[in-house]
């Protein structure tokens, strides 16, 4: 296990902290103050050890949410469940442990939309997908690596704008478009196994050069 720094310590300690004080005081210093304050940590302390821009309080926080989801999500959990429930549900359990943070999170998605700050929002969606295929047990390693956390990316960022916006009981609109999202996804999952697995019936080049050449009688 790797040794966690003092500072290390202190950014986890306050991370989620910082998430839901910045609800109210925005992605800045101030929320990183009110954190250190709840939690008994002197103000340098805390000044030092995070980060001082907003994309990085975005980025600390993100990454205390992946530490939580992991907690709730061990192995042995995940391999008693389909591949469908392990996807469904670690997204559904991600919004909930955001859910104290819901205001801040609607903050952090507009100061990623700025212009500056447009790659650091994909690089930070594409981790969090990454995240979730980890813990559903993925190891491809090929092109399918790339499609499978692209397309829940995609999922993710979605059903996060409806979540936002949600004001059902109980996230239950939510719920039910992520529901459709999954359907979606695994459909396509299906359909590039199919189209895999069936060589003979995939455009070939070489078979098609080598009907010119010999023409079926």
């Amino acid at each position: 296990m790797d040794e966690v720094t003092p500072l290390e310590r202190i950014r986890r300690q306050l991370a989620l902290a910082v998430g839901e004080n910045a609800a109210f005081d925005g992605w800045t210093p101030a929320a990183v103050d009110l954190a250190a304050e709840g939690a008994g940590i002197p103000l340098e302390q805390a000044r030092l050890a995070l980060p001082k821009d907003a994309v990085g309080l975005i980025e600390l926080y993100g990454e205390a949410i992946d530490r939580e989801l992991a907690l709730l999500f061990p192995p042995e959990r995940v391999a008693a469940m389909k591949i469908r429930a392990r996807i469904r549900d670690l997204l559904w359990e991600r919004l909930r442990l955001q859910a104290p943070a819901r205001e801040a999170i609607r903050r952090a998605l507009a100061i990623l939309a700025m212009p500056q700050n447009l790659a650091a929002g994909a690089r930070l969606s594409w981790r969090t997908a990454d995240h979730i295929w980890r813990l559903a047990g993925d190891t491809a390693t090929d092109f399918n690596h790339y499609t499978k956390r692209a397309t829940l990316a995609a999922v993710y960022g979605s059903t996060l704008l409806a979540w936002l916006g949600d004001e059902s009981e109980g996230d239950s609109d939510t719920a039910a478009f992520l529901d459709r999202r999954i359907d979606d996804v695994m459909r396509f999952e299906h359909f590039k196994a199919r189209w895999n697995g069936d060589s003979d019936r995939r455009p070939s080049l070489t078979r098609f050069l080598g009907r010119l050449r010999y023409p079926p009688r």
